[in-house]
């Protein structure tokens, strides 16, 4: 249970972007190691179905990643100030996780990008939170001791990692929102191996 799962859905490969970055933090963690998954789109079209392996990048998550992870990186781009209906749509699948309190006690975080500097970021963290509050799990966000955090001019806030993408997404990630983003895996990497360790020792 040394895994921390970086959970992500990504149109335009700015959100995964940001996972990577988290994903690196993680892996700097001697003890820890990111599984980075990824969601399929949601599709308006009854009838439409999305391959059961992604063309490329990581894989598509399953319920048993969750149950198996010592932690959570979840993200998403922004919709209107909340999170996409395909992280949305695998989230209201975890019913059975809650159920067992299967996700209760590890910690999570949450990351996003938008398209505007303005457009939402921390709308999208916080609607992101609140079903990992309903699994019990406890959020690290990052703290103002990361002084990145104060000096960046695009995305990044204590909620979480964020990026400002632009509105024709081709914004690449500034050094300070991949600092963060590095951060704040590190951090809920060493949070979820400090659990470990305890629950271990009682």
């Amino acid at each position: 249970m040394n895994d921390i799962l970086v959970l992500y859905y990504s149109r335009h490969g700015a959100t995964r972007e940001l996972a990577l970055a988290i994903a690196q933090g993680i892996d700097s963690v001697p003890g820890m190691q990111a599984r980075v998954r990824t969601v399929p789109p949601v599709s308006s079209v009854c009838e439409s179905t999305a391959p059961d392996i992604p063309a490329d990048g990581p894989p598509y998550a399953e319920l048993r990643d969750l149950e198996e992870c010592a932690g959570v990186a979840l993200g998403s781009p922004t919709r209107f100030g909340n999170m996409a209906a395909s992280l949305k749509y695998f989230l209201d699948g975890t019913t059975p996780q809650w159920l067992s309190g299967a996700l209760a006690g590890k910690p999570a975080s949450v990351f996003t990008s938008t398209g505007s500097l303005h457009g939402g970021q921390e709308s999208t963290l916080l609607s992101m939170m609140l079903p990992l509050l309903h699994h019990g799990m406890m959020i690290v966000g990052i703290p103002y001791t990361e002084s990145r955090l104060t000096t960046t001019q695009g995305g990044g806030t204590p909620y979480g990692a964020s990026h400002h993408a632009r509105s024709n997404a081709d914004g690449a990630i500034s050094a300070d929102e991949k600092a963060l983003a590095v951060a704040l895996g590190a951090r809920l990497a060493r949070t979820a191996l400090n659990l470990v360790r305890g629950a271990a020792a009682a």
